[in-house]
């Protein structure tokens, strides 16, 4: 199923983020998706290479800050200068979406939109572009705010939920291909009780933070949810000037998530399912699964020397031979400037650790 687009494809992708997760090797100007975790190619480059041959890089715009704009500019030669653009302050995902709609309609006012995270692992390319070629379509044949729910692997807490409802039968669908569904509902982060519940349920998804929609439709849903982002979504298409409008407008913009303002408000949404694998590496706990392990559990991406050591995470930025002896469950992270030793229990407090260090460090 080719399901080729009527409309130009655009992709907004946000880059943003405060690089405190992955703290001593990500920092402030050098976040999550600016690290090389996985391979040599950072979680940036590997989101736009799972473009290539979807959406040419002149349709791509990526939205960041201003303390990442150089470390983004620096990897993305291909993208013209102009589809790099700094968030002047921090407003959550509805604002910068706002600024990437208004940002496309000023280009292309028909066009379908795609909004991708920056910062996600995914390994299937040609699923993942099977999937958005679907949402494309359901997008553009039905005029509704669409989704991607990703298959729950495990009663995670720390996700929020879509409610998968009835099947919506696309045109020219070809069997086999993703299935797209009306959406229930959409549902906050629960306690790991009622994760357990959804995923025993069966119907329910990971919110993975993608959408997929054409120009006008999100225009009509921000003028009729959110009338603050639909008014400086319409001043940027009308043409006023984008450096004013960031400057004057964007910083008192209202604070909120997409989903709140936009997504669970909607009278209908649209999920497709998602054709490939994903994971959000959320801390290092996430990060050792695709580390090299021993027969004690050790996980790293250098060589380890142990003895009566088990269940450690290893991660340093440089060939180095790191030795344990007698401890476990551990992240040690090690950078030309740093050194991490905590508890691998204990990295979601990573951030807050972070407020302590100097500010250079942050």
């Amino acid at each position: 199923m080719r399901m080729v687009s009527s409309n130009p494809l655009y992709v907004l992708i946000l880059a943003g983020g405060s690089g405190e997760r992955f703290w001593p090797l990500s920092r402030r100007v050098r976040p999550k998706q600016l690290l090389s975790l996985f391979s040599k190619e950072t979680l940036l480059e590997a989101t736009l290479r799972r473009l290539d041959g979807l959406v040419p890089p002149e349709q791509i715009l990526i939205l960041t800050n201003a303390d990442q704009e150089a470390g983004v500019r620096a990897l993305c030669p291909q993208l013209p200068r102009e589809n790099i653009v700094a968030e002047p302050a921090k407003r959550d995902t509805a604002a910068a979406i706002a600024l990437g709609v208004g940002w496309i309609a000023r280009r292309a006012p028909q066009a379908t939109m795609v909004v991708l995270p920056a910062d996600h692992l995914i390994q299937d390319t040609a699923g993942f572009q099977r999937t958005l070629r679907t949402a494309a379509a359901a997008a553009e044949q039905t005029g509704e705010l669409v989704t991607i729910g990703i298959q729950p692997t495990w009663a995670c807490p720390g996700f929020g939920y879509i409610e998968q409802g009835a099947a919506f039968h696309l045109a020219d669908a070809a069997a086999g291909g993703p299935g797209v569904f009306e959406v229930t509902r959409f549902r906050e982060k629960p306690d790991a009780e009622l994760a357990a519940q959804f995923l025993q349920q069966g119907n329910f998804r990971w919110n993975a933070g993608m959408f997929i929609w054409s120009i006008p439709a999100i225009m009509a849903a921000f003028n009729r949810y959110a009338s603050a982002l639909g008014e400086f979504v319409g001043r940027l298409h009308a043409g006023e000037n984008m450096a004013d409008l960031l400057r004057d407008v964007f910083p008192a913009l209202p604070k909120i998530s997409i989903d709140y303002a936009v997504m669970e408000k909607s009278e209908r949404v649209l999920m497709v399912e998602s054709a490939f694998d994903w994971d959000d590496v959320g801390s290092w706990t996430a990060v050792a699964k695709y580390l090299e392990h021993d027969a004690t559990g050790n996980q790293s991406n250098t060589a380890v020397h142990a003895i009566d050591a088990a269940n450690n995470i290893v991660f340093t930025d440089q060939p180095r031979t790191i030795a344990l002896l007698g401890v476990s469950d551990l992240i040690v992270v090690q950078t030309a400037d740093a050194l991490l030793v905590c508890s691998r229990h204990e990295a979601e407090k990573i951030k807050q650790l972070v407020a302590r260090v100097p500010e250079a460090m942050q």
